[in-house]
């Protein structure tokens, strides 16, 4: 960095706009003017240590490394519009806290953010553990691994994303989303993958009723169930479950293998569905 600017408190609008090369460390953006946009249209810069009380710090700026930062539930809206960054060891508090940005990283980072991630590409999140409702709507190309996330309507109409070693309690989950693959992680919440496409599940436990229904190119491949009653209604489906189903219901192609089923339902007089349910 060709510049450092540290140990100082700014509260005006844009107070740090365009800013080039530079490290910004153990300053503080909080005070009575209750500025906003405080590094709008920044390039190239390194913030540290820092912590954030304003609305829109981070909008447009290309070419970022925020470290060890603190954004609190005022800190609203943080990153919008943003490319090429690095986000680690912070906290982002504010509502809205990611949205429309690309070639984004985070790490070792944690998350209270309703309606976080929005439109983004290229995300990854790694090690990381985040609550938020409608997380990562209409994302593409993420890659998670190591998350802890807790919420509801998550990664709606998501494309092209891996997932591994997670835990994710939500329910809604990958409605609608297309070309996803989840490997060795929990999957907790109700109403899981509807009218998702392409969904891949790999090694994992799912949990919660009525999962996996009107899916296209749906495959399970050792996984576990539990109290996942009304599984797969309307699904083209290939799934080897070790294991229980509470109960399986008119999937419509494909074979569900299973160590025991509840119950077997087939009760549609109208749709055709050709599915084929077996016990080991």
């Amino acid at each position: 960095m060709e510049h450092i600017i540290q140990n100082q408190t700014f509260d005006e609008e844009r107070a740090l706009y365009h800013l080039i090369d530079t490290e910004v460390a153990y300053c503080t953006f909080a005070g009575p003017a209750d500025g906003e946009s405080a590094l709008k249209e920044a390039r190239n810069i390194v913030v540290r240590d820092c912590n954030f009380s304003l609305r829109y710090p981070f909008w447009h700026v290309r070419g970022f490394e925020i470290d060890r930062v603190s954004m609190d539930e005022l800190t609203r809206a943080a990153l919008w519009y943003s490319y090429d960054g690095v986000i680690k060891n912070t906290n982002m508090g504010g509502i809205k806290a990611l949205r429309e940005c690309e070639k984004i990283r985070i790490e070792d980072s944690t998350a209270k953010s309703p309606e976080f991630g929005w439109r983004t590409r290229g995300l990854s999140i790694s090690r990381s553990e985040m609550e938020s409702e409608y997380f990562l709507f209409e994302c593409k190309d993420v890659q998670i691994d190591h998350l802890k996330m807790k919420g509801k309507y998550s990664f709606q109409y998501v494309e092209n994303m891996t997932i591994e070693d997670s835990y994710l309690d939500t329910k809604d989950a990958f409605w609608h989303g297309k070309n996803i693959t989840v490997k060795n992680s929990v999957l907790k919440g109700e109403y899981l993958a509807w009218f998702s496409e392409n969904l891949t599940l790999i090694d994992c436990k799912i949990i919660g009723t009525q999962p996996l229904c009107y899916c296209k190119g749906l495959k399970l491949i050792n996984c576990t169930m539990e109290d996942t009653d009304l599984s797969f209604e309307y699904s083209d489906v290939e799934a080897e479950i070790i294991g229980h189903i509470v109960s399986v219901k008119n999937p419509r192609s494909g074979k569900v293998i299973a160590d025991s089923i509840g119950e077997v339902i087939w009760d549609d007089p109208v749709m055709e569905v050709n599915g084929e349910v077996k016990i080991r």
